[in-house]
């Protein structure tokens, strides 16, 4: 009998990819294409919808073309995504009536701040688990409508779609026949009562969005549809779907409560598992749908960080410090410390804990023996230390102390970053073998609806090892560092 393979389509904010997975959650194949941001001001983060589409599509054909004996045992496809990027299109066309807005926008901080000054934060958060913030969907379509020409006409006339990414790739891939989304991308959109687990009139109202926008919210396993003959030359069946994080969640089998995976990708997003009981932070955290299976709820609480790898990004295409990313541990480690730096990235606002949408990025403690080796560790450095800010947060909610983090993402294959985290927290990190586990949990998905697992055990199994980093910093150092990124936070916040 031949083995199964599986097909994850994972839809980043700097790249599109498909991977082809065993079902030991071996890669077997990845195709990648990297992905345009457009910054038309200051704050404004777009993607053009097209490319979304087209890189992904080529992605998957790639696969197909180059793989065909793989590509001929596809038992299911599993989708991830970007969170809260959202897109508006045409019923009839298929056309988005604007560019995507990414997640890192911040174009709705105004309209954010009045909605808090009206005193509504509070509503929103006990129905969505949410802060009235930017980053969420639900802001972005209300800009949309508001500001796009004949564009709350026709969805107010039932002639508009709204999607995250997830939502807006399903569509294409099943020719226009499915208009749905999960769960866990559902409660990341600011309209989703993650209680009652149903989109919120109310919450619609405030935002003056009609309802007939909305997909329908599925859970995150189950048959999504089919795709399109035309796209692949045969039909193939979507039976998973999950937000990026929450993906790599169930790709880290983080299913008991308590347990923490923390992944270094675009952003930094660390989430913990607290079970089927719903439970709002104290401490200006986001509890939210970790995943959703057979009608029961999973939630998780996140601590979500804007700026992590995509300031090492930065620094490379920006003020060219180096070639490859890779560089960047030889040059952390070329000096004895950060010199007294520190890097917050907040290129598009503050996030958890902090919340602060007008924030901007900031070097401090710059001096004449300051050398380009000072300000990478730096920004190295800062992952560990906005970590710790989370976990600190997590703690302080009265819930799990957790014993040690599951840490993916692109920058894990950084020794000295994950070290630092390491000292950081004082906690023992843990970095998988397989180390694309947004792409993989969405694999694991779709292999649950087709029957290639039996259950979450067979997937805690399947788990496994590669690094393991103590922290071996003393707790002195570790207090004078901390103390320094908590002085140059201050600065920072300072109205």
């Amino acid at each position: 009998m031949t083995s199964p393979v599986l097909l994850a389509i994972d839809q980043g904010t700097t790249s599109s990819r498909a991977m082809l997975f065993s079902a030991k959650g071996e890669v077997l194949a990845l195709r990648q294409k990297e992905l345009k941001l457009y910054t038309p001001q200051s704050g404004w983060v777009e993607q053009n919808p097209e490319d979304i589409w087209n890189d992904t599509l080529w992605c998957i054909q790639s696969l197909i073309k180059d793989y065909p004996e793989e590509a001929a045992r596809i038992a299911s496809i599993g989708i991830t995504n970007q969170r809260e990027t959202t897109i508006l299109w045409d019923r009839k066309s298929g056309r988005p009536v604007y560019n995507a807005i990414v997640w890192q926008d911040r174009r709705t901080a105004d309209l954010c701040g009045a909605l808090k000054t009206a005193g509504h934060e509070k509503a929103v958060s006990e129905k969505t688990g949410l802060l009235l913030d930017p980053y969420f969907s639900g802001t972005k379509i209300a800009w949309i409508l508001d500001n796009v020409d004949g564009a709350r006409k026709k969805a107010e006339a039932g002639e508009l779609a709204f999607g995250t990414i997830d939502s807006f790739l399903l569509w294409r891939l099943t020719g226009g026949k499915v208009h749905a989304t999960d769960a866990t991308n559902a409660s990341r959109t600011m309209l989703y009562n993650v209680q009652k687990n149903e989109w919120d009139g109310d919450l619609l109202s405030l935002l003056n969005i009609p309802k007939s926008l909305l997909p329908e919210v599925c859970d995150n396993i189950g048959a999504f549809g089919s795709t399109d003959i035309s796209l692949f030359g045969k039909s193939h069946s979507i039976g998973g779907m999950a937000g990026d994080q929450q993906a790599a969640l169930f790709g880290q089998a983080c299913f008991e409560e308590g347990m923490v995976k923390s992944t270094y990708g675009t952003g930094c997003f660390a989430l913990m598992n607290i079970g089927g009981k719903f439970r709002l932070s104290q401490n200006r955290l986001l509890t939210t749908i970790g995943y959703k299976i057979d009608g029961k709820t999973t939630y998780a609480i996140e601590g979500a960080i804007f700026v992590a790898g995509a300031a090492i990004q930065w620094l490379r295409d920006g003020l060219h410090l180096f070639k490859s990313a890779a560089e960047t541990e030889g040059i952390a480690t070329s000096v004895a410390d950060n010199g007294g730096v520190y890097f917050v990235p907040a290129f598009t606002g503050l996030g958890a804990p902090y919340w602060r949408p007008a924030a901007r990025g900031m070097i401090t403690g710059l001096s004449r023996g300051t050398t380009a080796a000072h300000i990478v560790r730096a920004a190295l450095e800062a992952q560990g230390f906005q970590t710790r800010d989370l976990m600190e947060a997590f703690m302080a909610d009265g819930g799990y102390d957790p014993k040690v983090i599951r840490a993916d993402g692109g920058l894990v294959a950084n020794h000295f970053m994950c070290q630092f985290l390491a000292d950081m927290i004082g906690k023992p990190v843990e970095i998988p073998i397989v180390a694309e586990t947004t792409a993989l949990g969405a694999a694991y998905m779709a292999g649950l609806d087709a029957g290639v697992y039996n259950g979450l055990e067979d997937i805690t199994k399947q788990w496994a090892r590669a690094r393991w980093y103590d922290p071996e910093m003393i707790e002195g150092q570790r207090t004078r560092l901390y103390k320094g990124w908590k002085a140059a936070i201050d600065c920072l916040c300072r109205d």
